[in-house]
């Protein structure tokens, strides 16, 4: 979920500019639920904001240095927001849940018993590689981009192209030090803006609750309603003495952040308005039907099959030790996390008219192209040729996805610093995405946190048997490369493959850190001149790994720029017709409105109410696994310890509630404000017949799931008895 790719570049000139501004400014009628909108666009809904119950001027929400947009920050994959002065940060528990585990051993488990600082001296560093990010600036850089030579280019040459362009933009970006840039693609690639962000490097763990209350209900309840879930935790940000970002160290103070959020001073009712800021990850609702037909009628049902073997395989080789349970633990969310919402897509999608009404919203687009010979010359020949394309990727995806599946982790490790070794004998601006200057804190820091997310134990088990389940296939369709690296040979079942994994992995030292942080240092000599099993391997595959990666980008050149020019023509054909087309998700910051609200005849046959209350928790309450709520949370919940959060008309403190807000993966952790900008929860999940609406958005069912601030405070005061970060944040 949390990986990102890059999208390559598209025809610009007058009419891209032309197109685009229709896009932008054609915006009359924006309906509460639908569209996660850029900033920018938001004056153009302005009239929409204030009806659906908005008290501020929708400009405000365009200046991200004011509040409330300054508040509203980045931590790489998951969003956040500042809650006080002093750089204290709340986001969603499974957000910190690798900080969690990253912190955690059998002796101190805080993932299963939570962690409150008493002060900031016991505040304790984040996992290696975490970020807070502070969106400071963005600017329109499409003609920059896509200049007249770049247009002319295709296939490997213009992606290479435009990512030489997005280097020299990110470098001047970041010659303000402190700051972390990135130049992102909108509308396939019709569009570019260069994002600039604070980064802060100095991220503590601050506060989480129990895994009873963080993860209440665990896989059983994710995706699902009614939830009774704590999903919350707290992190600092520190900056150097001279308030500038630094790495960690003890003499670093707390960021003093010029805006933060405030709890809110009214209660939140059902019907009242809400919006959520935030990073979401990626939608497709923009995919034609031949992506659709793809993704639903094979790469999803296949994904969903092997990481169903994947965790089942991880549960097996972790019990009974705690040790990799814990190591093992931000994967298996993740996987388990991502498994859950995939089988929720396949179920919305079949036996739904998803495909149809897409090929017949592409049919109508031809159609229109078709009819005027202006248009045709334009589109024509692109919208011609782009499934042709797109059937080519799908060919290498179906014909890959076990061979990418089946490799060891270390063999992985081993290409990355190898691949590191050869682009660091080149100039700086030559080098890769990812092995530039900008990028060896990261590198280094993934190679550090891979010491406490590793078991061997289970990484031979997961290898053996993928490897055995590619290698059944036909012996024409395996690549030689990958067998010789390994010593395997097509047709060997899983025994066999185990023993010979088991030579390969006793000949690496790369599961040794102080190995993995020495290789950075390495030359591409050194590698060659190495007996480790997964450095000869790494080495020995590295002329097959460049291959495929240039036959990838020729693909992506030519396909993104026959999309493009589709894209092109599907916003001059929306424009045509007085309607709008906002951009896909591409965990750039995006402004949801909604409200509050229920859902009549859901999928459970009943009605959802808005609201989930204290009494649900000891009603799921069984004393283990994943509904095992601490014994002090249940004795205050049974002793009516309300505090000053219960709702009358509840009869209780109330939990989670639903809203009619768009959100999709990287919204995690999102903050849901009231009309005044005041935080009244943390987006943390949808509901799982919803999780289609990141390919076909349906206003009827969309609901987001949403952590009251009014649970989080009351745990906070009633049961952890967290009063430093309450008073913090202004909670008497």
């Amino acid at each position: 979920m949390k990986q990102k790719k890059n999208s390559y570049g598209l025809p610009g000139g007058a009419v891209l500019a032309q197109s685009l501004a229709l896009s932008l400014g054609l915006v009359a009628s924006a309906q509460a639920g639908e569209g996660m909108w850029m900033p920018q666009q938001l004056p153009q809904i302005s009239k929409d904001l204030k009806a659906a119950g908005l008290q501020l001027d929708p400009a405000k929400l365009t200046q991200l240095t004011e509040f409330p947009m300054g508040a509203v920050i980045s931590l790489g994959g998951c969003t956040a927001s500042f809650v006080s002065p002093q750089g204290l940060v709340v986001t969603n528990h499974h957000c910190a849940y690798g900080s969690i585990q990253y912190n955690s051993t059998p002796q101190r488990d805080l993932l299963k018993n939570g962690f409150l600082a008493a002060s900031l001296s016991d505040e304790l560093p984040a996992a290696p590689g975490s970020r807070v990010y502070v969106t400071v600036a963005v600017s329109d850089v499409s003609d920059k981009v896509l200049d007249a030579k770049t247009q002319g280019l295709s296939g490997k040459a213009r992606v290479d192209a435009i990512e030489a362009k997005q280097k020299s933009l990110t470098a001047a970006c970041e010659q303000d030090a402190g700051h972390r840039c990135q130049v992102a693609s909108f509308y396939g690639g019709l569009q570019y803006q260069l994002i600039k962000q604070m980064e802060i490097r100095d991220v503590r763990l601050v506060h989480a609750p129990a895994l009873g209350v963080g993860l209440f209900g665990g896989d059983t309840d994710n995706w699902m309603w009614p939830r009774h879930t704590g999903d919350y935790s707290f992190y600092r940000a520190y900056v150097g003495p001279d308030g500038k970002p630094a790495d960690f160290n003890a003499a670093n103070k707390p960021y003093e952040s010029k805006h933060f959020l405030k709890l809110a001073s009214k209660p939140l009712n059902e019907g009242d308005f809400v919006m959520v800021t935030g990073y979401p990850g990626r939608t497709n609702r923009h995919r034609l039907p031949a992506e659709v037909d793809f993704a639903f009628g094979w790469e999803q049902p296949t994904r969903i099959k092997l990481m169903g073997e994947q965790l089942a395989l991880i549960k097996q080789e972790t019990a009974g030790r705690r040790e990799a349970e814990i190591a093992m633990a931000d994967r298996v969310a993740g996987l388990g996390n991502y498994f859950k919402n995939l089988q929720g897509q396949q179920a919305s999608y079949e036996g739904s008219d998803i495909l149809a009404r897409k090929s017949q919203a592409f049919a109508e687009l031809k159609q229109w192209i078709s009819a005027d010979a202006g248009r045709n010359k334009l589109y024509g020949a692109d919208i011609a040729k782009v499934e042709s394309l797109l059937a080519q990727r799908q060919a290498i995806a179906r014909a890959e996805i076990l061979l990418d599946l089946s490799a060891p982790r270390l063999l992985g490790t081993a290409r990355t610093l190898l691949e590191n070794a050869h682009q660091q004998a080149k100039a700086d601006a030559e080098r890769k995405p990812g092995f530039q200057a900008r990028d060896q804190r990261r590198l280094s820091q993934g190679m550090e946190a891979l010491d406490k997310r590793y078991d061997e134990q289970v990484d031979k088990r997961l290898t053996a048997h993928f490897l055995a389940k590619y290698l059944a296939q036909p012996a024409a369709q395996l690549n030689a490369p990958m067998l010789a690296a390994l010593g395997l040979q097509a047709g060997m079942d899983e025994a066999a493959v185990k023993a010979r994994l088991a030579v390969v992995y006793a000949g690496s030292k790369l599961a040794n850190k102080a190995e993995r942080m020495a290789w950075l240092k390495s030359d591409v000599a050194g590698f060659k001149a190495s007996d480790d099993a997964f450095i000869k391997a790494a080495v020995a595959l590295h002329a097959d790994d460049e291959a495929r990666e240039n036959r990838d980008k020729e693909i992506a050149g030519q396909i993104n720029q026959a999309y493009g020019s589709t894209m092109k023509a599907l916003i001059a054909f929306k424009a045509s017709k007085g309607e709008a087309v906002y951009p896909d998700a591409n965990s750039t910051l995006r402004v949801a409105f909604g409200k509050v609200e229920g859902r009549k005849g859901a999928v459970d046959g009943g009605d959802w109410h808005a609201f989930t209350t204290l009494r649900g928790i000891p009603a799921k309450h069984k004393g283990e696994g994943e509904f095992n709520a601490p014994a002090e949370q249940l004795a205050a919940i049974q002793a009516r310890k309300f505090d000053n959060y219960g709702v009358a008309a509840l009869d209780s403190v109330p939990v989670n509630f639903l809203a009619t807000l768009d959100t999709t993966g990287g919204n995690s952790g999102s903050p849901v404000l009231n009309d005044r900008a005041e935080l009244v929860g943390l987006l943390f999940d949808g509901t799982l017949d919803s999780v289609i609406d990141s390919w076909d958005f349906d206003a009827k069912k969309s609901r987001s799931i949403c952590l009251d601030a009014r649970y989080m405070l009351w745990q906070m005061k009633v049961v952890d008895k967290a009063q430093r970060l309450l008073g913090e944040m202004g909670v008497k």
